[in-house]
């Protein structure tokens, strides 16, 4: 059953997240909600997607390629339930900061949000609405075993937070890092780099990270049509971190003792920084002897103007996510491959960046219910086709069963009217517990990437060597990990 009395996160405790992340308050804007002030009526009507019509909600989400498929299919989903939904996008700073003082607010002005699993599931997750409540409505169509329609890995990272079975959120989009690569090229030098290098070069988790190297150094001295071998994200920024991670976790580092379930699980503590281990040190020396021979506009990239990069035909291959493949099969169709990334001596890590959408927990009972009819639409396997061929595009399905559909199985292989699909083979490897790479679930991550990418940036400058950017950002984790977390009183 539903929650008669919404669960109103203390002031206090969001407001020092919001804090703890650096973040400077934005004026919030007006939106004409539901219950921001009442609850939205219930219809008698003998159809439950109906049962609120005339209702309006608020959704406040990063302006990702999911939601701009969602906006521009918003009307089904009012034609369905004659609930009209107001869709508000952000860069995910500024959408972190209308979360938090939503929160923190009691007002539920948006009722829906789009939960970031770092930025906004882990540092807010007591201020979500468990999911199974909305889900076990008898109410309310369909029923919980709906949820194990996505896939497990993505459930854990996107929608729960420290153990336990609640749900705080369905699994929306999945950004994975993966190998992009020219496969015109490398069908073309396939023989002569052999020959040259001594291994097959055929990209793949079969390579190693050092044959990456080799390969893009080979690249840059043998082939004119790419001006470099290797490019990537190494701007200082978020990309950053997610370029740096997939070496470091393929080296056996992590950033915290136990670093793979606090990836999938989150925690509250977690304990010393590991970017002091050996393993640590070397990935950070690795990859920095990497930048050293990749495309040096690399550290003005973020993952746009990487893609940007790729499509243009400047480097030969990228560690970069699978959702720049609709832009690559527009500028070099049928001349990119899709792989996991290469393996280091523990394994091959595959960055994974998705988030969910979630319901506040200041929301009314009535308007708590059609929040969840809106999520269960917007999640649904027949939405997430549509948009996947829908003219605005949209992010790759997060349900299992719509990888066993045969269009989605033939869009797998060219000519495809689904591009994104033609990743679909290397991100549900990147996928699995052994390919995945994830970074710390925890509430105060946001300063914590902050301090592993100042450190990073500094040592691709020359200013620090690698053992002193590890230590540097080690020390700095540790500081802001023994504060603790404001929100966990």
């Amino acid at each position: 059953m539903v929650d008669q009395e919404p669960s109103v996160i203390s002031r206090r405790r969001t407001l020092g997240g919001a804090l703890a992340g650096g973040a400077a308050f934005a004026a919030g804007g007006l939106l004409n909600g539901c219950a921001t002030r009442s609850d939205v009526r219930r219809r008698d009507t003998a159809d439950p997607w109906r049962q609120f019509a005339g209702c309006t909600l608020n959704f406040v989400s990063e302006n990702t390629a999911p939601t701009s498929a969602i906006a521009a299919d918003a009307e089904r989903f009012t034609a369905l339930t004659g609930i009209h939904v107001n869709i508000v996008t952000l860069e995910l700073s500024a959408l972190v900061q209308k979360v938090a003082l939503d929160l923190a607010s009691g007002q539920s002005q948006y009722q829906i949000i789009y939960a970031d699993s770092y930025q906004v599931l882990a540092p807010y997750a007591d201020g979500l609405v468990d999911l199974r409540e909305p889900a076990s409505d008898d109410s309310l169509p369909g029923d919980d075993s709906d949820l194990a329609d996505f896939f497990p890995l993505q459930m854990d990272v996107s929608g729960r937070f420290g153990g336990g079975d609640r749900v705080l959120a369905l699994p929306y989009d999945c950004a994975t890092m993966i190998w992009q690569y020219r496969k015109d090229l490398f069908e073309a030098y396939h023989d002569r780099m052999a020959n040259d290098l001594g291994f097959d070069p055929t990209p793949g988790p079969q390579r190693t990270w050092e044959e990456y190297y080799r390969i893009a150094e080979w690249f840059n001295d043998n082939v004119d049509e790419v001006s470099y071998g290797t490019g990537h994200q190494a701007k200082q920024h978020d990309s950053l971190m997610c370029d740096f991670s997939n070496v470091l976790f393929a080296h056996g580092g992590q950033y915290f003792e136990n670093g793979e379930h606090i990836g999938r699980f989150g925690a509250v503590d977690p304990g010393p920084s590991a970017l002091g281990s050996e393993e640590a040190l070397a990935g950070a020396e690795f990859y920095s002897r990497l930048l050293s021979i990749a495309d040096p506009a690399s550290t003005t990239w973020d993952w746009t103007g990487l893609g940007a990069a790729f499509a243009a035909g400047r480097v030969a291959m990228c560690p970069n996510w699978h959702e720049f493949a609709a832009d690559n099969e527009r500028s070099l169709p049928g001349k990119v491959g899709y792989t996991t990334l290469p393996s280091g001596p523990a394994k091959s890590a595959n960055m994974y960046g998705g988030a969910g959408i979630a319901i506040n927990g200041n929301t009314a009972p009535n308007e708590r219910a059609a929040a969840w009819l809106f999520l269960k639409w917007a999640t649904s396997r027949k939405t997430q086709l549509r948009n996947l061929t829908g003219e605005v595009g949209g992010a790759t399905p997060t349900r299992s069963s719509i990888y066993r559909t045969p269009e989605v199985r033939r869009a797998q292989r060219r000519p495809s009217g689904m591009p994104t699909m033609l990743t679909a083979p290397a991100v549900q490897q990147a996928w699995k517990p052994e390919y995945s790479g994830l970074r710390p679930k925890i509430p105060m991550w946001n300063e914590c990437d902050t301090a592993i990418y100042t450190e990073l940036s500094r040592m691709l400058a020359g200013d620090v060597a690698p053992r002193g950017a590890m230590r540097d950002a080690r020390d700095h984790i540790d500081r802001i990990v023994s504060r603790g977390w404001v929100a966990a009183e």
